[in-house]
């Protein structure tokens, strides 16, 4: 595959992924300011949620809406302050979410089976986004972008559970309740595998030419 074709691809993915992340965290804004409907389960269940609603709402919004821009090198390189001022406020939406999402995950669509997922997740990406804070702090950069990378794909969990919901209930026209339970495992399990192999895929073409030295 030549080169400008990777990187046609490489933009495409990263105009896509910017694209649903915006429009991700515009919903979840939006549906802060939306109409109660009683005959909608998931708003029944928010209701008896009280605040926890709003603050993952709220902070996973804004964890999101950050995510490409914590991401773009150019920001990093150029703008530094600028890059730690957005990651403070990524952090700050990350806290509000993920304890928000440990208090609502008892209470989710389809009980424990769905809920178990989504604790597991409010966990993780809080415990991925502090182990990343704490990297940066030290002044380990490489390994700090690598769980940030890792946060990332955590927080992009709320893009995936949507495209799995559409996919399973539009094109596929399964039960709600089975693509539900399926989507609330999949949708971060997936992501940071992908990750994972981008991480490991990236560090061995990093080794190659420490290895071809060693060779010659």
């Amino acid at each position: 595959m030549g080169i400008w074709v990777r990187r046609g691809l490489r933009a495409a993915g990263w105009l896509i992924f910017v694209l649903l992340s915006l429009a991700v965290a515009t919903y979840a804004f939006a549906y802060l300011y939306g109409d109660f409907r009683p005959r909608n389960p998931f708003d029944r269940r928010f209701v008896l949620a009280g605040l926890a609603v709003p603050a993952h709402f709220f902070g996973a919004g804004l964890a999101l809406a950050l995510a490409p821009l914590q991401l773009w090198e150019g920001l990093r390189r150029r703008l530094p302050r600028l890059h730690r001022l957005a990651g403070g406020l990524y952090a700050a939406g990350v806290l509000s979410g993920g304890l928000s999402g440990l208090l609502l995950a008892p209470n989710a669509h389809a009980g424990w089976a769905s809920g178990s997922g989504f604790l597991l997740l409010a966990l993780a990406w809080l415990a991925v986004t502090a182990v990343g804070l704490r990297e940066a702090v030290a002044g380990r950069i490489a390994a700090h972008r690598r769980w940030m990378l890792r946060s990332v794909a955590l927080t992009g969990a709320a893009i995936t559970l949507r495209l799995t919901l559409g996919v399973g209930q539009g094109l596929l026209q399964l039960p709600f309740a089975t693509v539900y339970v399926f989507a609330a495992w999949s949708c971060w399990t997936v992501n940071l595998l992908a990750v994972e192999l981008w991480l490991r895929r990236a560090d061995a073409v990093a080794r190659r030419p420490a290895l071809s030295a060693a060779a010659g």
